[in-house]
């Protein structure tokens, strides 16, 4: 079923959408969910908890050309989410690994605030602007690893790229972003 007939669904509070959402999408959200957790079972809690966030935000949501995109966040965030509350349990090396690497980019702004999610969405706009200046090869890559949390041999078994050139590509893209973003007056 293609995904405005499965946002229709969802529009008509017709329950199996939840059932042909994940027949079409639930190998993928999970997988999105058990890279940042490494834990199956949490991975699969964030997946059904994805299906019925989806239920509570469609409407008034209505994501028909982009419905993967619109689970594909809400699954990431619940999993995040997920990691920060087991942080005592150290069970969140990836995370932690991936968010250290940004901060080297990005400043240490409050998303706390009003005015701290305004410049949040700001930091977001002007991170795709400089994805959008990079090749489709190096910006794969870079999304792939920090919005999907592959890891590295993940990167070169789907990409058939070397270990070092992988590393090395995400080194001159954060590289390249920290310095994107100190031109547009975000100081890391």
């Amino acid at each position: 079923m293609d995904d405005a007939k499965i946002v229709d669904l969802y529009l008509e509070r017709d329950e199996s959408a939840i059932s042909h959402t994940a027949e079409k999408y639930g190998a993928r959200l999970f997988q999105i969910a058990n890279h940042i957790l490494d834990d199956a079972a949490s991975a699969e809690e964030c997946e059904n908890s994805t299906y019925l966030e989806a239920w509570n935000r469609i409407p008034p949501h209505e994501p028909r050309t982009y419905l993967f995109a619109f689970l594909g966040r809400i699954a990431r965030h619940l999993a995040i989410d997920v990691c920060r509350r087991n942080a005592s349990q150290k069970r969140q090396a990836l995370f932690c690994e991936l968010t250290a690497e940004m901060e080297e980019c990005l400043s240490d702004g409050d998303g706390s605030s009003a005015e701290g999610e305004v410049e949040a969405k700001e930091l977001s706009r002007a991170i795709g602007r400089f994805l959008d200046s990079c090749s489709e090869e190096t910006r794969n890559v870079f999304v792939r690893r920090y919005w999907f949390f592959d890891t590295i041999p993940e990167i070169c078994a789907r990409t058939g790229f070397s270990q070092s050139k992988v590393k090395s590509m995400l080194f001159r893209m954060r590289e390249g972003l920290r310095e994107f973003l100190e031109k547009e007056g975000y100081a890391p």
